[in-house]
């Protein structure tokens, strides 16, 4: 068995562990709350994000040692050579020699003995991870700094009355966005790196009990670079000037100009959210007509249109058809993957101009690429209005039409450019 194949059947085996058997139907939340479980046996912060990619097996090289770690710390193993080690001697699907089981009876203990240790297993077997009075938790914020990228936000609770074993504020669903807080305490200040409509979280244990919506809107475009790795920071791309003969866009001398290197594998951001949203994501139209430039040469270059919304993320990612198993659909609670679904329809020669129409009515979603239907869905999500528009690409994209409309005829954004 070789190192990433271990890798990815070690997270199916904590996957299966914790009550998730079909990988195909977990959601955002499924995969953070796995991202949870590994930080607890650990201590080490997992993002959801990158579970989901190492037990899809989208890594072309080993992941940090952090992460093999953690997950060797799962399976009671002080390291991940320790735990590989004892894998490839073992084989798969056997007990692996360095975990030890050790058996105990209570036939050798006295009977007040036995009280004492059955009494402790009770009352700690059902108070441990449990929350109480979580109604009488109050939690809010405020923006220090109008909408500037990045914002310093203020968060006010009180959790004096709530009784859970350790309390967090997660500023959106990215689980290493999050805060560890204490009683008797009752603000802190965090920054967000990138605008958007976050949804801020006050955690009990593994619940949140209360939730507040952080809107960071840019009304105009706003781009930045993040590398292609798990916690990453973005790098902000100053764009006084970015039309490109007649479409939106960057270009390299613009990254260069910023410090930014071409030469590390990245995607490139390109977001506008608005301040007023008045264009419910449940019945809208999507036209755009687009293309990508390769930063760096990839084998399997794409462009994922994604489209903000207040409750989760639609989101098309396409590439080119010898890459279709890159391909990504979400639409609410649907997330199809080309590794598990047949996406070759929704791929095409991105760097060749493309129209891309999105019409989702009454929940009901079709997708076309030049002026044909490729795709089809629904969705039963509430996700509330549309929130932002966004160009995500590992090059820089060329945008010549954008128009994002409700079917009611309220605007979001339009512009030809």
């Amino acid at each position: 068995m070789d190192e990433q194949t271990l890798i990815k059947t070690s997270i199916i085996e904590i996957f299966n562990d914790n009550g998730y058997s079909d990988l195909a139907s977990m959601t955002q939340r499924d995969f953070d709350h796995i991202g949870e479980q590994l930080r607890q046996k650990s201590g080490i912060l997992i993002s959801g994000t990158t579970v989901k990619r190492l037990a899809y097996g989208e890594f072309s090289r080993l992941p940090q040692i952090a992460t093999l770690n953690a997950i060797a710390n799962y399976f009671d193993y002080k390291t991940w050579q320790d735990y590989k080690a004892d894998k490839i001697k073992n084989g798969p699907g056997k007990e692996p020699a360095k975990k030890i089981k050790h058996k105990f009876s209570l036939k050798y203990l006295s009977i007040p003995g036995v009280v004492i240790i059955m009494a402790g297993i009770y009352f700690f077997g059902t108070t441990k991870g449990t929350v109480r009075n979580a109604e009488s938790a109050s939690f809010s914020f405020r923006k220090n700094t109008s909408n500037d990228i990045p914002n310093s936000v203020v968060f006010s609770y009180n959790i004096d009355e709530v009784q859970a074993d350790s309390f967090f504020i997660q500023q959106s669903w990215d689980v290493n966005r999050r805060v560890r807080i204490y009683k008797k305490k009752y603000t802190v200040t965090d920054i967000y790196y990138e605008p958007g409509y976050h949804i801020a979280k006050l955690i009990a244990n593994d619940s949140a009990i209360r939730t507040v919506d952080v809107s960071i809107p840019t009304d105009r475009w706003f781009f930045y670079a993040i590398d292609n790795v798990a916690n990453y920071t973005p790098e902000y791309i100053k764009a006084d000037s970015v039309g490109n003969q007649g479409s939106l866009g960057l270009t390299v001398e613009q990254l260069l100009e910023d410090g930014i290197d071409g030469n590390k594998d990245k995607r490139y951001h390109y977001v506008y959210f608005p301040s007023q949203m008045n264009v419910p994501s449940d019945n809208f139209k999507f036209k755009t007509r687009v293309r990508m430039r390769d930063v760096r040469r990839s084998a399997c270059p794409y462009i994922e249109v994604e489209l903000y919304c207040q409750r989760s993320f639609m989101i098309m990612r396409s590439t080119t058809k010898g890459c279709a198993h890159e391909a990504l659909i979400q639409f609410g609670e649907q997330v199809m993957r080309g590794t598990d679904t047949d996406l070759l329809p929704i791929s095409f020669d991105v760097r060749e101009w493309t129209d891309i129409e999105i019409i989702v009515r009454n929940k009901v979603v079709t997708v076309k690429l030049n002026d044909q239907e490729v795709f089809s869905t629904r969705f039963v999500t509430d996700t509330k209005y549309l929130a932002g528009l966004g160009y995500i690409s590992n090059g820089l994209c060329e945008v010549d039409k954008a128009e994002l409309i409700g079917l009611d005829g309220k605007v979001m954004y339009k512009n030809e450019f």
